[in-house]
């Protein structure tokens, strides 16, 4: 479960951009089951956004928490922040927006979607919880 948490500007982005970018956002995840990805847009207005003391009503702040997968391998983190900035690129840095963000990753083992815990990477499980696009229960 990758959750996008994506605070900006009130007026940034239209509801099509923002189903754009959440499409975008959830290509990156292709390997996991399509219902996993989430995106929450945070509108902030201009009175409530500081950075260095000053009003920001040019700035977005994403945090992104990954639980389904971690990233080992410095080279893969590398490559995944080069496809977020590429798949950003038209709604905000080309627009002139500034913008940061991070990425949180929580244990495997501290994750349930509905009750459920959810299969390990890569199982027969897993891939029917992609086929499916939901949770279910494990196969016995």
């Amino acid at each position: 479960m990758p959750l996008w948490k994506v605070y900006h500007p009130e007026e940034a982005f239209s509801s099509e951009d923002k189903q754009a970018i959440s499409q975008r956002i959830t290509s990156l995840y292709h390997m996991l089951p399509p219902f996993y990805v989430g995106v929450v847009f945070e509108a902030i207005p201009k009175s409530s956004f500081y950075i260095g003391g000053e009003p920001a009503d040019d700035f977005v702040r994403i945090s992104v928490d990954h639980i389904a997968r971690q990233f080992n391998d410095e080279e893969i983190k590398q490559r995944f922040l080069n496809a977020v900035a590429k798949l950003l690129a038209p709604f905000i840095t080309e627009r002139g927006l500034r913008w940061e963000m991070h990425v949180d990753e929580t244990p495997f083992s501290l994750w349930t979607i509905g009750g459920y815990r959810p299969p390990l990477p890569g199982t027969p499980d897993e891939i029917r919880w992609r086929s499916e696009n939901r949770p279910s229960p494990l196969q016995a």
